[in-house]
């Protein structure tokens, strides 16, 4: 089995103990991210939709570090601090993951510093 840490390319910060991702061979597994400011560590607050786009948009470099593309992703785990945000996340999410989406789980949780979103995911590379 080989094992790669895969780092987040913009990513200056420490922001915690993880690695961005983990590759196990041909599967990458994806840390929770969220609205970041990568460079300075600090939140970005928006609307739900820039949030997501923004978190989506992290996840992209790390599967793209790695090799990848967003359509290798196969699941996805989201939390929503709000659940009534989830009709307007997942117009969000929608416009990123067209053709066949990944399996997706989404909870509602207590998350850190007032974000609204927090994505982890699995890719698969051919």
């Amino acid at each position: 089995m080989s094992r790669q840490e895969i780092k987040h390319p913009d990513k200056v910060v420490n922001t915690g103990a993880y690695s961005a991702g983990v590759l196990v061979d041909k599967t990458l597994f994806i840390s929770g991210q969220g609205p970041l400011d990568l460079s300075s560590g600090k939140v970005i607050h928006g609307t739900i939709e820039e949030e997501t786009w923004l978190t989506l948009a992290h996840i992209k470099k790390i599967v793209e570090a790695a090799g990848g593309h967003m359509e290798d992703i196969v699941k996805c785990t989201v939390h929503l601090s709000e659940i009534n945000d989830f009709d307007r996340f997942d117009a969000a999410y929608a416009s990123i993951f067209t053709g066949i989406r990944p399996a997706r789980t989404t909870v509602q949780s207590v998350l850190a510093d007032g974000i609204k979103v927090e994505i982890d995911a699995i890719a698969v590379f051919p």
